[in-house]
């Protein structure tokens, strides 16, 4: 299993979602968004399980924390901050975190929340099929007594509190672990308790208030509704006609026209999109091993344009892969690479392509032609040829098999051990050639075991051998009425439910 991020889901929701073959309207007209009404929520994608140990983050989150609480709870503003364990603290060396379990908790099927039902889940979760399993790879065991859960380290994890405010720190309740029904009968602590009744799967999840939730300042509304619009059409169909009250939009196409419907955009930039020059190495092609060559096609691409041509203006030019949430953002690295074909060209011929050369890339038709044409163009202005495979729904099996040398990606900006272990670390996910480099192995090294200050040393490092060709931060958006006030998250493509709140 692949660790399914939040970024690749909302690049590619219209595959997910034409694999899914899930129908956009949900059949359940939301009231107005007073406090103890209903809030109607518009997601892009389903669950495709409610056992934690499936589970998947990103777009899908909202359905797993209306019913789950996490151990840990990420706020809008980045900060990590107690929720069913009440206290944490790592040992000197951060080689073992210890959780202090609240107390007093309730499952919605009357069972206590205790440590031992947290280390049950923390081990079905690193065992489990969830794409985020890897989140605890680092864990090398998990041990509970009395009210505290104690987790051992194979070294210094620098996620790890963030991933436990994820779905690896989501909790289900002892039963519901054996039960045989708990991917479709969650059984959690939440503020809401799953309808299964009136729940359409795949369509529409409906959820009642959990009379005996803990934190009654997390509980916003008696009832939620979570709609699966599937396309672009159906959301903002459900904004024209007031079905929902907040929806995460696909894409940006009809901002003016729900700013006119009198609804807000909320938006967010956690997105980055660009080209994955993944064969550093050159095991696949050998020019990209060739600094010179990935500088080049750096140089190939007039960012400004393509913003405006792939994502009518909505986002931020870029050449970092860092977000400006990180230590390691550096906003004069923005400037490395100036839209220069000449200069490209220059650089192809030092390199030894004075002729130009070849790189195979896969493209896919569910996400349209144009975006993967003007790519190729401006490639092909310097003399770059691409030569693109239409993959289908193997876009992301393609990337990551591997099966190219190079692909049009777009990725999450996560925290900074996060977005090492992503997508830069020799063992990364998303470094499908286990790429690895002596220089940029020190510095992560510094900066799993503290070293903040090497993450802007990595930053500029990463820029300066053009390991990516990135090209802007796309906004993410999510429409909500004039009901409906919600803070967006700066590490998660959907808002924390808890963040939707009614306007007085």
């Amino acid at each position: 299993m692949f660790r399914w991020k939040a970024t690749a889901a909302a690049l590619l929701a219209a595959t997910a979602i034409t694999l899914a073959g899930c129908s956009g309207a949900g059949g359940s007209s939301s009231s107005s968004a007073t406090s103890g009404g209903t809030l109607t929520l518009g997601a892009v994608v389903a669950p495709q399980t409610f056992d934690p140990a499936g589970a998947q983050w990103g777009n899908a989150s909202p359905f797993y924390q209306a019913v789950f609480d996490t151990l840990l709870l990420m706020k809008p503003n980045g900060k990590v901050e107690p929720m069913l364990a009440s206290k944490y603290a790592y040992n000197a060396d951060g080689t073992q975190l210890t959780l202090t379990i609240r107390s007093g908790v309730t499952f919605t099927d009357g069972s206590a929340l205790t440590a031992d039902v947290v280390k049950q889940n923390l081990d079905r979760f690193k065992k489990g099929t969830s794409p985020d399993a890897s989140d605890l790879s680092d864990v090398k065991s998990i041990t509970a007594s009395g009210d505290t859960v104690v987790l051992t380290l194979n070294a210094p994890d620098p996620a790890l509190l963030n991933n436990l405010s994820r779905d690896a720190g989501l909790v289900a309740s002892a039963k519901s672990l054996t039960a045989g029904d708990l991917a479709t009968n969650p059984v959690g602590s939440g503020p809401y308790v799953l309808d299964t009744k009136d729940t359409v799967t795949g369509t529409s999840y409906v959820y009642t208030k959990n009379p005996k939730y803990w934190d009654k300042g997390l509980q916003h509304y008696d009832k939620l509704v979570i709609n699966v619009y599937s396309d672009a059409t159906s959301g903002l169909n459900a904004i024209k006609s007031g079905e929902a009250n907040a929806v995460k939009l696909i894409n940006n196409d009809s901002l003016p026209q729900i700013q006119a419907a009198g609804w807000t955009i909320n938006k967010n930039e956690l997105d980055f999109e660009g080209i994955m020059l993944y064969d550093r190495g050159g095991k696949m092609n050998k020019a990209l091993a060739n600094v010179k060559v990935r500088q080049a096609i750096n140089m190939a691409f007039d960012r400004p344009a393509l913003l405006k041509a792939v994502a009518s203006g909505y986002g931020t030019v870029t050449e970092q892969v860092f977000p400006k949430s990180s230590a390691g953002f550096d906003a004069t690295l923005d400037g490395t690479y100036a839209y220069d074909p000449a200069g490209a060209k220059k650089l192809l011929a030092e390199a030894g392509y004075p002729h130009g050369l070849t790189i195979d890339m896969p493209t896919t038709s569910l996400l349209g032609a144009s975006t993967f044409n003007l790519l190729a163009q401006q490639l092909a202005n310097v003399g770059i040829t691409v030569k693109g495979t239409d993959v289908g729904t193997n876009y992301i099996t393609a990337q990551l098999t591997p099966k190219y040398p190079a692909a049009f990606m777009a990725l999450e900006q996560n925290p900074d051990w996060q977005l090492i272990q992503f997508m830069l670390s020799p063992t990364a996910t998303w470094n499908p050639f286990h790429y690895s480099d002596p220089t940029a192995n020190a510095l992560i090294a510094k900066i799993q075991h503290g070293d903040t200050s090497a993450v802007k040393q990595l930053n500029a490092y990463v820029v300066q051998q053009a390991w990516f060709a990135p090209l802007f931060r796309v906004q993410g958006s999510v429409a909500t009425d004039s009901a409906t006030s919600v803070t967006m998250l700066n590490t998660n493509a959907f808002p924390a439910i808890y963040d939707f709140t009614p306007k007085s």
